[in-house]
């Protein structure tokens, strides 16, 4: 039987086009089964694991559906994290690049004052946790009326995290016709109960771990007492030789505690926890899915968002207490169809923790063999003699689509009148230039931005040392990034 291809899905050529240059070849379990239900405008509830690929299950026919024109936002997704809010908002936005939608996304400590600013110009999808979400709906900041589709991403980690009521207090406030869609790695009563208060004949998709019955994940588990379990790491990373991997500790103060550590065994790594700057965060993710650094230590929270393909190894530090949180966690491991291997610390105090996530998921963790004194030491001269293999992939993925797109930064903004129509009018009007190779337009009180597709930013940028916009002198350059 022909393996379906996303072209018979029904998808449009802009579509088509992002998701080619994105490297997807053929649909995940999850898309195959999702895109058709949400392009015929019905209501879902998706049980899959992290890593099966169900942001682009909802992203891609959502990016299909969309009227480009309409000012107000037409999507609103909900996320438990910033990260994965930053995430999502990147799909969105690389997915949607060709039908030039424009997506924002808002969450706390960030100043509200920026995102204002960003929800006035044309946006079709916001992205963002409940508590943000609800003070810009409070303070009618964020226009509800034209809502199409309300995503509740991760439902399962909201529970955890305590944002129910804030989900519910949201979705009380939305236009009853909209199609909601669910995703979660677990449905909870209380998951259960929200999805049939909040929505109409839902359509029940479940994909299953098809990565651990494949056995595409190996899950392990390593006996230690508290006060050796960074001996242990260290043997392991020797024994192991991890290509890209994540160290889950419990608490911010576990992190940097392992992550100096780490760092003064020579480990080329990098650390995320809920105290640090968001800006920093971004940061360390963004350098983690480049490969400039192979062991991320992190919290649960912080590390929700991480999108990277070829992760190689989960190392559970410190076990998670919540049964849910191991889900979610392997699953940042063996995605897509890559192999990958979890393994958990367990103390003598914990083993109860272990025992009730096999009941839980049906798992069948096994004990791990102790690494031996010679796997250690000829681990330890392959980490001296060969550099560590580092993971550039989905970095390469994005490059690709963004090679021949150019940003522009334009010497004049909302201060003096000019509007989204003004620049694209302009820039049409120079010769060799079509309104498709004018994309996202983002205008701020000083300046402006454009994004030009197809490869000609440079010819724009020479045109209009002889162009106006409304009669007004601007200079065009390439923007900084």
């Amino acid at each position: 039987m022909k393996k379906l291809e996303f072209k018979d899905l029904g998808l449009s050529e802009e579509i088509l086009e992002s998701i080619g240059k994105l490297g997807y070849k053929t649909p995940s379990s999850i898309q195959e089964k999702v895109i058709p239900i949400i392009l015929k405008n019905r209501d879902i509830i998706a049980k899959a694991k992290t890593g099966s690929g169900k942001t682009a299950a909802f992203a891609i026919p959502i990016c299909e559906k969309i009227e480009l024109e309409e000012k107000a936002p037409q999507v609103l997704v909900l996320t438990p994290t910033r990260e994965l809010a930053y995430q999502i908002k990147e799909d969105f936005l690389n997915i949607g690049r060709f039908k030039r939608l424009r997506c924002v996304s808002i969450f706390g400590k960030e100043p509200i004052s920026n995102q204002i600013r960003e929800l006035k110009q044309r946006c079709h999808i916001v992205v963002g946790t409940p508590g943000r979400i609800l003070d810009h709906i409070e303070r009618e900041t964020l226009n509800l009326s034209k809502i199409k589709y309300v995503v509740i991403d991760e439902a399962d980690e909201m529970l955890n995290m305590g944002f129910i009521e804030q989900v519910e207090g949201i979705l009380s406030k939305l236009e009853k016709n909209r199609n909601t869609l669910l995703f979660s790695a677990t449905l909870p009563e209380t998951i259960v109960n929200l999805s049939e208060k909040y929505m109409k004949n839902a359509e029940n998709v479940e994909v299953k771990d098809e990565a651990s019955s494949k056995g595409e994940i190996e899950e392990l588990y390593y006996k230690v007492e508290a006060r050796e379990k960074f001996s242990l790491l260290v043997k392991l990373i020797y024994k192991e030789l991890p290509g890209s991997s994540i160290v889950f500790c419990r608490t911010k103060d576990n992190v940097e505690e392992v992550f100096g550590k780490m760092k003064d065994k020579g480990f080329i790594c990098g650390a995320l926890h809920g105290g640090m700057l968001q800006q920093d965060r971004i940061q360390v993710m963004n350098d983690f899915k480049k490969g400039k650094f192979t062991f991320l230590v992190a919290t649960d929270v912080a590390a929700r968002g991480i999108d990277v393909e070829n992760i190689t190894h989960v190392i559970n530090y410190d076990i998670p207490m919540e049964k849910e949180s191991y889900i979610h966690r392997i699953g940042r491991t063996g995605r897509m169809g890559n192999r990958g291997k979890a393994i958990t610390f367990v103390t003598m105090k914990e083993e109860r923790f272990l025992k009730d996530i096999e009941n839980e998921f049906s798992r069948d963790i096994k004990e791990g063999n102790m690494p031996t004194k010679e796997e250690v030491l000829k681990g330890r001269e392959t980490l001296k003699s060969t550099s560590q293999k580092l993971n550039k992939t989905k970095h390469n993925k994005i490059e690709k689509l963004n090679k021949d797109i150019t940003k522009l930064h334009l010497s004049a903004g909302r201060k003096k009148k000019i509007r989204p129509g003004d620049i694209a009018g302009t820039i049409s009007s120079i010769e060799g230039i079509k309104p498709e190779d004018i994309g996202i337009i983002d205008i701020h009180d000083s300046f402006s931005y454009v994004e030009i597709l197809n490869g000609k930013g440079n010819v724009v940028i020479k045109a209009m040392e002889s162009k106006t916009i409304k009669g007004k002198k601007v200079r065009a350059q390439v923007a900084q990034k």
